[in-house]
């Protein structure tokens, strides 16, 4: 997953314009970048009306090979706020195989004053910008930006998306040709919806005639400035000659979008549902979140302090994928809080605390780029610390810790989303296209999607009862900061984690119990936690003075978390269980069998569960892929990642193992 180049090698020129030193390329026209890319790529792809034509509850997706500076993205930005009513959407999705550091990135935009504004909102959203798919959300969700950064021809094919225009914008083909094979023009015909519009400022006659084999109808167009001739076409269909693109299988193929009412029901208001409940507002969508508590993040998500740790793997999992995308995204939310008694990006040191530990965290150093993770040795890891520490380790630069209640509360803040506390739904029924929630006698509420973010809890209704799930007890052990424990400047795990203070209060934790079911803190697992202590440091035992505390009299909470035997979380539409069975049952005896049978989905019910100890880092982002499903919208994550996340997995494991 590495990349030998996480970042764009500039130089700048004389007139303070950025040059791609790998490419020996310019970023935009010495003469007028902007008027370049406003003829170029927004008036060639009609977008001022196209943009004008959307009504309320509808989006535009425009696709873009070359991110660069961002400035095509910011132009097409300032025309949607320009032209589009306040209902409609903008989706802009990008590739990207050198991304600016945040310093050059300031630099090349303050060049367009007349784009500040939008700039900005970019900037400030332009932290944890990693391998992988990136979605930023601006102007409170009316746009949406997706970076794929990465090699074009390894991330697009991973995308799963309909794309309305494409900017195809990647570095002259002569310096890159990479950019501008027929692979890759395959790809932006997979993804192109129908009738969709291009446009590219070269007018080379081999990138043409490619295009059109692709599919695109192409044809020359007068330029501007260095630009004699541009290309600009509209997509046709697939070539009659060349094998279809694949298809989802139907099990994992979209739902009919919903056509009716969007108002959904949201069951569970910690950090699934109500990260599901902002995500769902931000389109448009009438949300009624519905908890059983008095307020929100009552259980797992009610913790004083939780650690944004990424537990990843060397070798590119669908789980390592969904962490480093997860991670960015949530990383960007919080920057909507306030740092300090909110959450602090302090930063996160694992320790090597055994020869096994430090031989993994070795592998991972080499796998990923040193601004996400980079081995540490004891000296600088005490330092970076504050305290005296056993050994060196791993550190997460852009990770730290996050009080939980507050993401709740600000995801759940949208004026589109009504809170209901004490209303605890025991039964769900389909009524006229409805989906009604019911407490004994008592109809709480009712909506045409329900969406079940309640943990384990779900399983108590008969159409989730299969899915998987397990509870794992965890408790915290909250100590009170010292004169002495001040110093402690980062969040340091070993087996278990210690967090800088919050308001005078240090979180440690967590136990792992998986056969106590009563959530009353136990002295018993105080003491495990503060022999967890001593194992990640005796200086701050002392510092603390542990050592002297009585575990009966400490203060602590205990919760449920929620975990699925692949530790992938559950996301996603769900299937009517007999009626899956018995339509791939085919699959029991031939796995390889793909039966054309449509998915007989439970209409209108979705999950987000399944979070484990990670919630902070994959349920906002598996937030923003429910609603993707929900509103036919690309994907925040590659399609095997989303697949690997989907429902329907447990059922397809069952009848190809024949226990269905």
């Amino acid at each position: 997953m590495k990349s030998v180049l996480p970042h764009a090698q500039l130089d700048w020129d004389d007139q303070g314009l950025p040059r791609s030193r790998v490419f020996d390329d310019v970023y935009f026209s010495d003469l007028s970048g902007l008027d370049e890319t406003r003829y170029v790529f927004l008036e060639q792809n009609a977008l001022s009306e196209r943009f004008a034509a959307l009504q309320a509850g509808q989006r535009l997706v425009i696709g873009e090979t070359g991110f660069g500076t961002g400035l095509n993205f910011l132009c097409a930005w300032q025309l949607f706020e320009q032209q589009a009513v306040p209902g409609a959407r903008l989706h802009f999705v990008s590739v990207e195989k050198y991304p600016l550091s945040l310093p050059d990135l300031q630099r090349a935009l303050a060049l367009w004053p007349e784009l500040k504004l939008f700039a900005d909102q970019l900037l400030a959203q332009y932290v944890a910008i990693h391998q992988g798919f990136q979605r930023l959300v601006l102007d409170n969700g009316r746009v949406t930006l997706t970076l794929l950064i990465g090699d074009a021809l390894e991330q697009l094919p991973q995308l799963d998306a309909q794309i309305d225009a494409w900017f195809l914008d990647g570095f002259a083909p002569a310096k890159n040709p990479d950019m501008w094979t027929a692979e890759l023009f395959a790809e932006l015909a997979r993804l192109a919806a129908p009738g969709s519009t291009i446009s590219t400022f070269t007018s080379t006659g081999w990138v043409r005639r490619l295009l059109n084999a692709a599919g695109f109808k192409m044809k020359r167009t007068p330029g501007i400035g260095h630009k004699w001739e541009i290309l600009r076409g509209v997509f046709v269909g697939w070539p009659p000659d060349a094998a279809p693109p694949p298809q989802p299988k139907p099990w994992f193929a979209r739902p009919q979008p919903l056509a009716g009412e969007r108002h959904a029901l949201v069951i569970g208001a910690g950090l699934a549902g109500c990260a599901t409940a902002g995500s769902l507002a931000a389109r448009g969508w009438r949300v009624s979140l519905l908890e059983r508590h008095a307020a929100l993040a009552q259980e797992a998500s009610g913790n004083p302090q939780g650690v944004l740790y990424l537990k990843l793997s060397a070798h590119g999992t669908a789980l390592s994928q969904l962490i480093v995308s997860g991670f960015g995204y949530t990383r960007r939310v919080l920057e909507h809080l306030q740092r300090g008694a909110d959450w602090d990006n302090c930063g996160v040191l694992q320790l090597a605390f055994n020869a096994k530990e430090a031989d993994r965290q070795a592998q991972l150093a080499a796998a990923f780029p040193a601004d996400l993770l980079h081995v540490v040795d004891r000296e600088y890891a005490e330092v970076r610390a504050g305290i005296a520490l056993p050994s060196g380790g791993l550190f997460y630069p852009e990770g730290g810790w996050v009080h939980p209640p507050a993401l709740c509360a600000w995801q759940a803040a949208h004026p589109n989303i009504e809170v209901l506390p004490h209303h605890e739904a025991m039964q769900l029924r389909r009524v006229h296209g409805q989906w009604q929630a019911w407490d004994g006698d008592r109809l709480l509420a009712e909506a045409p999607v329900v969406v079940l973010a309640g943990a384990a809890e779900i399983k108590r209704f008969d159409f989730s009862s299969d899915l998987p799930l397990k509870r794992i007890r965890g408790q915290i052990t909250r100590l009170p900061q010292t004169v002495d424990s001040q110093s402690l400047s980062t969040v340091v795990c070993a087996e278990g984690y210690v967090a800088p203070a919050r308001l005078g209060e240090h979180t440690l934790g967590a136990s792992f119990d998986f056969t106590n079911d009563d959530l009353t803190p136990t002295a018993a697992e105080h003491v495990g936690n503060l022999q967890m202590l001593e194992e990640i440091s005796n200086d701050l035992v002392t510092r603390l003075g542990a050592g002297n505390l009585q575990p009966e009299a400490l203060e602590g909470r205990a919760a449920f978390r929620c975990t699925s035997p692949d530790y992938l979380p559950i996301v996603g539409p769900l299937a009517a269980a007999q009626a899956f069975t018995d339509a791939y049952s085919v699959l029991g005896k031939d796995a390889r069998q793909t039966p054309d049978i449509p998915c007989p989905w439970l209409e209108g019910v979705y999950i987000n569960s399944g979070h484990g100890s990670r919630g902070l880092i994959t349920a906002p982002l598996s937030a923003e892929l429910l609603a993707a499903w929900l509103d036919n919208e690309p994907l925040p994550l590659p399609r095997a990642v989303a697949e690997a996340c989907h429902p329907n997995r447990f059922a397809l494991r069952r009848l190809i193992r024949g226990k269905a």
